[in-house]
């Protein structure tokens, strides 16, 4: 089995995640189940097969968390001493060389990424091309709209 590389925050927001379909989801789909079996005939009750196949979404959900959790290496950033070089975790200040646009990522688990908080997954193209770097080098992604060369001005690890 191959290990899950999550922030500290990731790892978090999965637990939650698992408490709250255990705890909340679980049995509100177990009671939505009961009174659409109070209804009668089955075969016909599209409230039924509705709870049914949250039912079978949400465990599997929680036997997917699970299995995360437990390929799990949780990684705190700032921990991390990777000596200016970009890792997983490192949070790196691009700036786009054609445009002079400046963005800002940090590199993080699949289940994390959300561009628009500027987390962005380790298997991204763009993640892909800054590992191994430093402040100062130039980072070539492969994008839709043809090569795009960005420069990394500074990285953190918090």
């Amino acid at each position: 089995m191959t290990t899950i590389p999550l922030t500290k925050r990731g790892a978090e927001q999965l637990k939650e995640e698992l408490q709250r379909l255990k705890t909340v989801e679980r049995h509100a789909v177990i009671q939505a189940i009961a009174e659409a079996r109070a209804q009668g005939d089955l075969s016909e009750n599209a409230e039924y097969d509705a709870a049914k196949d949250k039912q079978g979404f949400i465990e599997g959900r929680i036997l997917e968390i699970e299995s995360k959790l437990a390929a799990a290496q949780v990684i705190d950033p700032k921990a991390v001493d990777a000596g200016g070089r970009v890792v997983f975790g490192a949070t790196v200040d691009l700036e786009e060389e054609a445009s002079g646009q400046e963005v800002t990522y940090q590199i993080v688990g699949e289940d994390e990424a959300d561009l628009k908080k500027g987390l962005i997954s380790i298997s991204s193209p763009i993640a892909r091309a800054m590992i191994g770097k430093e402040a100062g080098d130039v980072a070539e992604v492969q994008a839709p709209g043809g090569l795009k060369r960005y420069e990394i001005v500074e990285v953190r690890y918090v």
